[in-house]
């Protein structure tokens, strides 16, 4: 996504067999555009930094892999028209090889082939003119519809017929439902029957209907057993291989074996599987080896001798687009730029994927303006209900939406939508499609304010969402931003209080959340509490062990906590822990030396025989000279030139700063004294009231006498003597004499 709200998606489309011998007819799958907010990435539940805004990053790309559909009829299919094609199996063949048993049809076609489908069409009309219930002349009229990819006039064509037509014709109408988008209907008649084409359909259903794992499962149980179909054992690897990589996409990576997810020699040999390794590749974030993949399914294409110009076209253009989403990831901009000029929008010949290619460019361009970023988005094509994205794809073009719309500050808009989609979903979830809405409802509400004064508008939505996931995510990170990790460890662990006295096992799916686990991990080790960390990971990992789908990643995360406790039962629970890994996935050489040293204190006879399973010490040592390192000590690595040069700008800086002068600050005139004059000293005792500055002068006499008995340096004035009187009667005054004053007194007159 950029700066600006936009979204950098890449895309590819999802092959599957055409009713065509001739031509390859495409099917999208998935064509992800992925929102990157800044404190919410689209597939991760924990939001790195804060409330979310529009950034531009790139989010990683969550790509449809190709798949080809290969449905068999109950007579022999055609030969591959384009062996270079990864659909080249009709759905039924074409009347030259299915002869119509009606005796009207048999003379007509008695020295004549026909291959043009309208031709078989006009035909077979003819002869259920003058026979309406013929059933092979309907039969072949449904294979001609669909040969010309009229599946719906072929749906009705079944109502001509009965239920003899539909018993006969199984696998014709469960593809006809699957090709209109019906694939509940597909998916009952494909489980109705036993045939290996049913079965095809009901995997392709499953596929389009988002049920991967059912997908998987399907295509294992056909590749356990060999078909009488040429071609059908690398028609199914390309579809083992898409759906390996869209249930990696989907998270359940660990419902995939570990031998199918990496690249083998035969995913070299031909574009299609080379492109599916790359989805996988991509999915698991290696995408260096997803770059190389991906230059070889371009290189191998555009080499087909048997495909025309137009035809490589179309398959190399989805190839180029995952090509530059790529190189972008990896920070190889110029070429991803080079690429995107390659790329023409307007010759993408499927609409999904040209929404995708439109967005991909929108996200690439130098435009800032948010408005222009809307137009855009609302100029792509809509897609029949046929064409459409999978789920996970709309949810995450939506977001894009949300994205747009908050940088074009529709806050309420934003803020009502999201809220209404969050009422309607179950709560407690851990879907990453709520729980990013939720922080997009967070955003909206803060107004994508972050800090203390997001905080202060997001913090009264708890209390009508208190188990939005979402919303508690963005809060958190909040607090953490805010230097407040311990309010974000009590909110965390209210939350798990609350679900755990719920009686709902839903709920405590979410509760032992492997990411809200590791959140509060990682929330205990940052204010150095050690205790609470191995007593929850020895809680969900005894959640866990008890379920099908358990984390191996929590699981191995809590075995390894157990281990360094010397508690024997710890050191027991450990190795029940890595038995249960193991017991999965016996060549998971972490669980095996979990294994052994779980055992190496308590009973080293129970873990001797894997011993020799783990590397020996001395070729762990064997490259290491102790002496020598004893000898030289511990090394010290050279500050660099440019570390030395910033220390010294640094210091000079520091210098510099202290022979400025302060700077003083103005002061406005409203504030300034009456008789203030710039420059001059202020009186230091300003400050004291007016009687006690060294400047007070009294007014009147009785003042200037009362100052001068006060102030310092002025006349003592001495205190009459006392006398205290014998038994306590009292005191007397004692005045001096003053001599030479009475010859001075005058005498008055008697």
């Amino acid at each position: 996504m950029s700066e600006n709200g936009r979204h950098f998606v890449v895309g590819c489309h999802w092959k599957q067999n055409s009713s065509t011998a001739a031509r390859n007819k495409r099917v999208h799958g998935r064509l992800d555009p992925c929102v990157w907010l800044d404190g919410l990435e689209a597939t991760a539940p924990l939001p790195t930094d804060g409330i979310p805004r529009p950034s531009r990053v790139p989010l990683h790309d969550i790509f449809p892999p190709r798949t080809s559909i290969c449905v068999f009829s109950s007579t022999p299919p055609l030969r591959k028209a384009n062996p270079g094609s990864i659909a080249s199996n009709n759905l039924v063949p074409c009347l030259c090889q299915f002869r119509i048993m009606a005796s009207t049809l048999t003379s007509l076609l008695k020295a004549a082939s026909i291959t043009d489908h309208e031709e078989v069409l006009k035909a077979a009309n003819a002869v259920l003119k003058s026979s309406k219930n013929n059933l092979d002349a309907l039969h072949t009229r449904i294979v001609a519809l669909l040969n010309l990819d009229r599946y719906h006039d072929a749906l009705r064509a079944f109502d001509d017929g009965g239920d003899k037509l539909v018993e006969r014709c199984r696998l014709e109408k469960a593809y006809a439902h699957y090709r209109v988008g019906q694939f509940s209907e597909a998916q009952e008649l494909g489980a109705s029957g036993r045939s290996r084409g049913l079965a095809h359909v009901a995997a392709q259903t499953a596929y389009k209907a988002e049920r991967f794992e059912d997908a998987a499962r399907i295509y294992e149980e056909l590749s356990a057993s060999e078909g009488p179909i040429e071609g059908e054992e690398n028609d199914l690897r390309i579809n083992g291989a898409a759906t390996d990589a869209q249930l990696q996409w989907q998270g359940h990576g660990d419902k995939v074996e570990e031998s199918r997810k990496k690249p083998s020699r035969e995913d070299l040999e031909a574009f299609e599987t080379s492109y599916n390794a790359a989805c996988g590749c991509v999915a698991r974030g290696d995408l260096n080896s997803a770059s190389v993949l991906l230059k070889r399914a371009r290189d191998l294409c555009e080499a087909l001798e048997d495909m025309s110009d137009e035809a490589k076209q179309e398959e190399v253009l989805p190839i180029m687009v995952q090509q530059a989403y790529v190189f972008t990831k990896l920070g190889k901009i110029e070429e991803a730029k080079a690429i995107q000029k390659m790329i023409n929008i307007a010759e993408v010949p499927e609409p999904p994927t040209k929404v995708i290619a439109t967005v991909n460019s929108l996200a690439s361009s130098k435009t800032e303006n948010p408005f222009m970023a809307e137009r855009t988005l609302a100029s792509v094509p809509t897609l029949k209900p046929t064409e459409k994205h999978f789920e996970h794809q709309e949810s995450i073009l939506q977001r894009d939406r949300y994205a747009i719309d908050l940088q074009l500050l529709k806050y309420s808009g934003v803020a009502y939508s999201t809220a209404s989609i969050i009422a309607k979903s179950p709560s407690p979830t851990i879907s990453p499609y709520v729980s990013s809405l939720g922080a997009i409802n967070a955003a909206a509400n803060a107004k994508c304010e972050a800090g203390k004064a997001g905080l202060k508008q997001i913090l009264p939505l708890l209390e009508k969402r208190p188990n939005d996931v979402g919303l508690i995510l963005v809060i958190i990170q909040l607090y953490i931003l805010t230097n407040n990790p311990s309010q974000a460890t009590t909110l965390l662990e209210a939350f798990f209080k609350r679900l755990e006295e719920s009686q709902n096992s839903a709920d405590q799916d979410v509760r032992f959340a492997p990411g809200l686990v590791g959140l509060v991990v990682s929330l205990y080790r940052s204010t150095g509490r050690k205790g609470p960390i191995k007593k929850e990971l020895g809680k969900a990992a005894s959640y866990w062990r008890r379920k099908e789908n358990s984390s191996p990643a929590l699981l191995r995360a809590a075995g390894t906590s157990l281990l360094e406790s010397s508690n024997p039962e710890d050191l027991e629970a450990a190795g029940e822990i890595f038995s249960s890994l193991r017991a999965k996935d016996p060549n998971d050489r972490a669980a095996v030396a979990g294994f052994v040293a779980s055992y190496a204190t308590t009973d080293l006879d129970k873990a001797a025989s894997d011993l020799e399973k783990l590397t020996p010490v001395s070729r762990l040592i064997s490259g290491v000279d102790a002496a020598s390192l004893e000898d030289e000590g511990v090394p010290t690595l050279p500050l660099a030139s440019s570390q030395v040069a910033s220390k010294k700008r640094q210091a000079d800086s520091a210098e510099k700063e202290k022979e400025k002068p302060a700077k003083t600050r103005k002061i406005s005139k409203s504030k300034m004294p009456k008789e203030f004059v710039e420059g001059k000293q202020m009186d230091p005792e300003r400050w004291l009231p007016l009687r006690d500055r060294s400047s007070y002068r009294p007014k009147g006499k009785k003042g200037k006498k009362k100052a001068a008995d006060l102030t310092q340096g002025g006349v003592v004035k001495e205190e009459p003597e006392s006398l205290e009187l014998a038994g306590g009667a009292g005191t007397v005054k004692v005045e001096k004499s003053v001599p030479g004053k009475s010859k001075n007194k005058k005498k008055g007159k008697k």
